[in-house]
């Protein structure tokens, strides 16, 4: 027996409903599950060339999990691996220090500072023996108790203007 419009669309609306009710969707975190969601994340961070980075990222990161740094350009899990083990090597005492961690639903908003000393060049700057701390703003998306997404900011800018300050 056909559907009336109606019913068509009843049925398509309870259908979305019972997607978005499943706790992959509706998942609210509490402060506390946040920061053990994201707390071996900056660990990964924090002196990343001493670790083993691709054990730990698959531990946290989904398989298909994007760190986003604008709204289209992302890198997938194995990329940033690869990211974080040449700022490891090029920056031996990176350190990635948790400021503060906010819980919407099932994303999770950290601020956090990170600070270093290149011992190479860094973005062109060359070593100095000086360091630099900046801000950062990350919001990670958590689904089935791994990160799927990341979007996040950091201070390059202003990481470079420490290290090139006389």
């Amino acid at each position: 027996m056909p559907h009336t419009p109606a019913q068509t669309t009843l049925t398509a609306s309870l259908a979305v409903a019972a997607c978005l009710a499943t706790p992959a969707f509706s998942q609210t975190l509490t402060l506390e599950q946040a920061r053990q969601h994201v707390t071996p994340f900056y660990d990964m961070l924090n002196q990343p060339a001493s670790k083993d980075l691709k054990a730990l990222s698959e531990q946290v990161l989904s398989p298909d999990w994007k760190s986003y740094s604008s709204e289209t350009d992302f890198k997938g899990r194995e990329a940033f691996v690869a990211q974080v083990t040449g700022f490891g090597k090029l920056i031996p005492d990176l350190k990635w220090d948790i400021k503060d961690v906010m819980v919407d639903g099932h994303r999770i908003i950290v601020r956090s500072e990170a600070s270093g000393t290149p011992v190479g060049p860094f973005f062109g700057v060359q070593p100095t023996g000086k360091s630099f701390r900046i801000m950062t703003i990350d919001i990670h998306t958590i689904k089935d108790g791994k990160a799927v997404l990341a979007h996040h900011v950091e201070d390059w800018a202003g990481a470079l203007r420490q290290l090139q300050a006389k």
